[in-house]
């Protein structure tokens, strides 16, 4: 199973569950180390995919309409990751990304939005 890399957006740039995420072998880019800061959601979906990373963000609504408007358009990316802001603490996102990393194949991320 290949592993997926992560793209976390600034809504869900936590340094513990960054930190985290990376202790568990994770390969983790945050938008400020992209340099990304200032980009819309759109900018943090198209680079995400464009680098072959699964976007995890905080900002459901948005992304989520994102999502669904870069399939209508035929336009692909790698993957996206969302938790609702403030419903889980700081453990229970890591368990809850972990468990999905380890459990999906990279290629299956493709295209699709899970909600964890």
């Amino acid at each position: 199973m290949s592993s997926a890399k992560l793209y976390v957006d600034e809504d869900a740039a936590e340094q513990a569950v960054v930190s985290a995420l990376r202790k568990h072998g994770i390969d983790v880019l945050t938008v400020l180390e992209a340099g990304l800061q200032s980009g819309s959601d759109e900018d943090q979906l198209r680079f995400a995919s464009s680098a072959g990373r699964v976007l995890y963000s905080l900002n459901v609504d948005d992304i989520a309409r994102l999502h669904a408007e870069f399939l209508a358009r035929g336009d692909g990316h790698a993957g996206i990751i969302l938790i609702p802001r403030q419903r889980y603490s700081v453990g229970e996102k890591i368990r809850r990304i972990t468990r999905l990393l380890a459990t999906t194949d990279a290629d299956a991320l493709n295209n699709t939005i899970h909600f964890v």
